[in-house]
């Protein structure tokens, strides 16, 4: 269970990885009624340093460096923890029908830090981005050649329906020479092309941010433009929804020159992928030629103006005034590109590092739409940001470390900020201090100013058709003085065919809670089990609507008496929506469960001799992969117990929590084992998204004894 620090060094390694299709026939080697054998050994590991870090085998995620990387790239060499698990979820307006976007591109100090490691790491505060719903494009930036989006990004950003797109760039005079190896002619750009759009699929992201920055040969800039095209369509085909984006850059008569516009001398590179993204040094003369120029018609949301966070050079904006820029950007129409938001996170504190990221998205927030996630039931967030101090199952800490892991990031909210008359104020943000399930807790806070009787938090704008009898659970820790309720705002079904760019009259909703001896109610709470309040509150509600989509979920916060001003904290642990029917659908079994990727380590016990007189400690080190919907559940934990060590008469363990997965693989990290000869078990528990228990016959298992090199 305990993330460590981690090495920034990343090495590289040639060394061929086990494929994907080799592991799955693996697992068929595996029948499920018997024991997998390993023999423990000296042998170093020879999985490839490049998706798992030399020292511990953790599972990386990693960038390609150069075009025979690029060209060499194979489906079957490919990490299978790099792939993205989570499908691109829907949400209005839908980016083909947003008029004005807005791309973030996420460079921060070289890339691959601490996302680079798949199932965490432990960092006290780290960058994380949760202002999803203002964006419609993530793009991970780095200026290694070809940068592929660590997973856990690409993962966060679909959860929220946002693109994640990774980034093409060729510089200074290495760069032109790799340009002008693969724009020679259209074999060789249709190879990197090709290689591109494969990486991209394989991985389960969205598109390419193109940045060529460097001087092209005649050859090479009359290949540039096919090299585009060419690339387009084939993501199009074969990544429906994805984009390709031109940085504005080189020339069309090959020259390296920023226009901070589109304009004649870029149009070609404009016209043959899906938008340009400007240099930063515009000026309203630059948004008025753009406005008003013949090939921008019909485009202008293709158009993404850039914006540097960090205002180097002459720029409009930047830093905590970067809504100047945006303000420009908005009256010609036009989408933006906001570069190195991170600035946030690297010229502050880091302690500071939510109130000032709040702060910076909320200064622009007139500007951007906000995007409602459009599902299905259930609907439920716990409102974890993707990190925190602990680690908090339903009120409980399981793991009392800081940690780091985006893969953990819910649905987040509305993070707002309000100021109200006679003192009165408004504001919610993320807090680690406590926590209902994950990292975070959602804290809205304010004060009701004397004359009025309550304020209302909106914390969520969604499109969710609603069951003919959706169960609602609101768990949160009640503020002194101050009451609590649910304001829910609905629409009716026949006005779902709007494109999500307009305001619609909605009808508002004040469900009463269900007494805690009500059927649903008891139903809910066998399914979960009892839990130690540790002063949360768990309040559960029922509405009974046919033909309506939930749109709005507010937090009502009244006074308790009198009428002078109310100051009020209220925590809130987590909100859910289910369709009532399912409290009682079953949950599946975990199937197919195997080990693979073994990788022993014998390394020096800091303790004295202990009675048996061993000094070395064992070290497991192993990937599991299993069988289930990952749709069904919020993670998976992964236990293990000995069930028989060197000394007969030691009994068998209990289980032991070593980690969680998000995915239906999980690379056991050195876990300290018994030495040999032993036999222990590897269990996989499923959690399902409703927090409901999984019966333990319902569990992953696997047991793996194990024997000293030479003894059977």
């Amino acid at each position: 269970m305990t993330p460590r620090k981690r090495k920034r060094d990343e090495t590289t390694s040639s060394k061929i990885s086990k494929t994907e299709e080799i592991s799955s026939e693996t697992c068929l080697d595996q029948p499920g009624d018997q024991s997998i054998h390993e023999v423990v050994n000296d042998e170093p590991s020879t999985l490839p340093a490049v998706h798992y870090d030399p020292d511990t085998t953790e599972p990386i995620s990693c960038s390609l460096k150069s075009l025979d990387e690029l060209l060499s790239w194979k489906r079957n060499e490919a990490s299978p923890f790099n792939v993205a698990t989570v499908p691109l979820a829907s949400r209005l307006p839908p980016l083909d029908r947003c008029p004005r976007r807005t791309l973030v591109s996420h460079d921060m100090m070289g890339g691959y830090l601490e996302d680079r490691f798949i199932q965490g790491a432990e960092q006290e505060m780290p960058y994380a981005f949760y202002h999803w719903e203002y964006i419609d494009i993530f793009n991970y930036f780095s200026h290694q050649m070809v940068t592929i989006p660590p997973v856990v990004w690409t993962n966060a950003a679909h959860k929220h329906g946002v693109l994640s797109i990774g980034t093409f760039i060729t510089e200074w005079t290495d760069g032109a020479k790799i340009c002008e190896a693969f724009l020679a002619d259209e074999e060789s750009y249709r190879a990197a092309a090709d290689k591109l759009v494969q990486i991209s699929y394989c991985y389960g992201f969205d598109g390419w941010l193109i940045n060529i920055e460097n001087v092209l040969s005649e050859t090479a800039v009359k290949n540039t433009g096919p090299f585009l095209r060419y690339l387009t369509d084939q993501m199009h085909e074969r990544v429906p929804g994805s984009v390709v984006i031109w940085y504005d850059s080189v020339l069309k008569n090959g020259s390296l020159n920023w226009q901070n516009e589109l304009n004649d001398d870029n149009r070609m590179f404009f016209d043959a992928c899906d938008g340009i993204f400007t240099n930063y040094n515009w000026t309203e003369q630059s948004l008025e030629r753009m406005k008003s120029y013949s090939a921008a018609q019909g485009r202008f949301a293709d158009i993404y103006v850039g914006v540097d966070v960090f205002a180097r050079g002459k720029v409009i904006g930047g830093k905590f005034e970067t809504n100047k820029a945006l303000e420009l950007i908005r009256k010609y129409e036009l989408s933006t590109a906001i570069f190195a938001p991170g600035w946030v996170y690297e010229c502050h504190e880091k302690a500071d590092f939510r109130q000032n990221q709040d702060k910076f998205w909320s200064l622009l927030s007139e500007y951007l739409y906000i995007h409602r996630p459009s599902s299905s039931l259930p609907f439920i967030s716990s409102f974890c940001q993707g990190f925190g101090k602990s680690l908090y199952w339903r009120g409980q800490v399981e793991m009392e470390r800081s940690w780091f892991n985006l893969h953990a990031q819910e649905i987040q909210p509305l993070y707002l900020s309000e100021n109200m008359e006679k003192g009165g104020w408004l504001k919610s943000r993320g807090c680690s201090e406590d926590a209902w399930i994950g990292g975070s807790s959602l804290m809205v806070e304010g004060v009701i100013p004397s004359g009025l009787p309550e304020v209302c938090a909106r914390i969520f704008s969604l499109h969710v058709p609603l069951a003919t009898k959706t169960f609602v659970s609101f768990v949160y820790k009640p503020p002194v003085g101050v009451k609590v309720s649910l304001e829910l705002k609905t629409i009716d079904v026949p006005l779902c065919t709007f494109n999500g760019t307009e305001e619609i009259a909605s009808t508002s909703v004040f469900p009463q809670a269900l007494a805690e001896d009500n059927q649903l109610v008891e139903q809910f709470v066998q399914n979960c089990g009892r839990w130690t309040s540790d002063g949360w509150t768990s309040r559960c509600f029922l509405l009974k609507m046919i033909g309506c989509s939930l749109r709005e979920v507010c937090i009502r916060l009244s006074r308790d008496e009198g009428d002078e001003d109310v100051s009020f904290n209220c925590r809130i642990g987590e909100i859910m929506f289910l369709d009532a029917e399912s409290l009682h659908a079953p949950l599946q079994s975990v199937q197919g469960i195997c080990v693979n990727d073994v990788v022993w380590q014998k390394v020096a016990s800091n303790e004295h001799e202990h009675e048996h007189g061993h000094t070395m400690k064992v070290l497991l080190n192993a990937t599991l992969r299993w069988q289930y919907s990952t749709q069904q559940v919020r993670h998976f934990r992964i236990h293990w117990r000995h069930l028989r060590g060197p000394d007969p008469r030691i009994r068998s363990g209990p289980l032991t929590v070593i980690g969680r997965s998000y995915s239906t693989l999980y690379r056991v990290v050195e876990l300290e084992v018994p030495a040999a000869p032993g036999l222990i078990e590897l269990v996989v528990e499923p959690v399902s998204r409703e927090g409901f228990r999984v019966p333990e016959d319902r569990w992953g298992r696997r047991t793996l004894s194990y024997s000293s090199s030479g003894n059977p």
